[in-house]
């Protein structure tokens, strides 16, 4: 007798939506002469110095197991980087975890702090692993809409709004993944009065941390009495242009960075000691190569924010990560609609908002990690595409 999987599988997991992201990302390998400006991947190669680091280790017989929260050398360069950066101070020995990517950072902090039924803020729209991370945790989300006309930034009020006695955690993420906005110190400083006030968890995710166009990054661990509140997720993934390589770490109080090593060391074990090897270099001596990477985002980010709105999609400035995320509710069409139609019809790749979050709904993200030529030839589609609809 053949087994009924449908009926032995977790009913949390059933009920878990498929990655909208990855949805259009497989329908776009299904049509010919795409440009797709889906994924969040750089279109740079990895730096030379850091693939060169990579491979000497390899020809130095580096391919064993290294300690599960990551090579001590390692974890002693990205405690000198966020000291050098920021002024803020983690152990490298019990303070700082070596992960898989910064998803599986995000997936570790989650497991190691969330109680069934524990409540978990996530400003919208989002990344689209927040939501899913939480309730695979046994965890609640609850969404905080964010909107273009407030520059898509979270405001204290909004969160003291939202907290209820079940509240644990907030998930921050700037600058954000989709919509490029970044937040002042200022703002920040509100929120961590709240965060304060209710005794709240913040996971920050500062992954594009180094992709800041306009005024300078705050830590969210650097605000007043938030390092002890904070969990603060990075990686390597976005500014060292190292997204294959699945590099990340996470700084933190040191028992919830013990319990989160625990769960480390039965799931992944340890991140691969190449890829670690690369690191080492890339904190050292890669800092020329990400001003480079930088500045070429920045001349794309000004030309895409132009062109969409040349061709009739109003767009808010994005002065971070490598995203456009522009209005399409003039359309008439959903954002799925949209970006089904755009993929078929213009052979343009997008993500319709409202996989990143019901908030999203209404617009697309547009990543412009990718060469000036495609993005002035999908500007081009789009608006062709757009005369068609209007």
């Amino acid at each position: 007798m053949s087994l009924k999987w449908n009926a032995l599988i977790s009913p949390v997991i059933l009920d878990l939506p498929p990655s909208g992201i990855r949805r259009f990302f497989d329908l776009a390998t299904e049509v010919t002469g795409i440009i797709s400006l889906g994924v969040g991947e750089p279109d740079f190669v990895t730096p030379r110095l850091i693939r060169e680091s990579a491979c000497y280790s390899l020809e130095k017989g580096y391919t064993m197991y290294t300690a599960n929260a990551g090579l001590l050398e390692l974890r002693e360069e990205i405690a000198a980087h966020l000291q050098n950066q920021y002024s803020v101070h983690y152990e490298p020995r019990d303070e700082v975890l070596v992960t898989v990517g910064t998803s599986e950072a995000l997936d570790l902090a989650l497991r190691a702090i969330i109680c069934p039924s524990d409540e978990v803020l996530i400003p919208e729209p989002c990344y689209v692993s927040y939501a899913s991370c939480t309730i695979m945790a046994g965890g609640v989300p609850v969404p905080i809409r964010t909107t273009a006309e407030q520059h898509f930034q979270l405001t204290a009020e909004q969160v003291e709004a939202a907290i209820t006695p079940r509240t644990k955690a907030i998930i921050i993420n700037y600058p954000n993944n989709p919509t490029g906005a970044i937040m002042g110190k200022a703002e920040l400083e509100r929120i961590a009065a709240v965060v304060k006030r209710h005794g709240l968890i913040v996971l920050s995710d500062e992954v594009y941390d180094k992709l800041t166009y306009e005024g300078t990054h705050t830590c969210f661990a650097t605000l007043p009495d938030m390092k002890d509140h904070t969990i603060l997720l990075n990686g390597f993934s976005k500014g060292y242009a190292m997204t294959g390589w699945r590099l990340g770490y996470v700084c933190g109080n040191r028992e919830v960075i013990a319990a989160m090593t625990k769960i480390h060391q039965y799931t992944m074990l340890c991140a691969p000691i190449m890829a670690q090897k690369a690191a080492i270099d890339a904190l050292r001596r890669g800092q020329e190569d990400i001003i480079s990477m930088v500045n070429s985002y920045n001349q794309r980010r000004r030309l895409v924010v132009k062109g969409l709105s040349d061709i009739g999609l109003p767009c808010f400035e994005p002065k971070g990560a490598f995203y456009a995320f522009p209005s399409i509710s003039h359309t008439g069409l959903s954002s799925e609609q949209f970006a089904e139609r755009v993929l078929r019809e213009a052979k343009v790749a997008v993500v319709p908002g409202n996989a990143l979050g019901a908030s999203g709904e209404g617009h697309i993200r547009i990543s412009y990690a990718s060469s000036t030529e495609n993005l002035v030839e999908a500007l081009d589609r789009i608006g062709k595409f757009l005369k068609t609809v209007l």
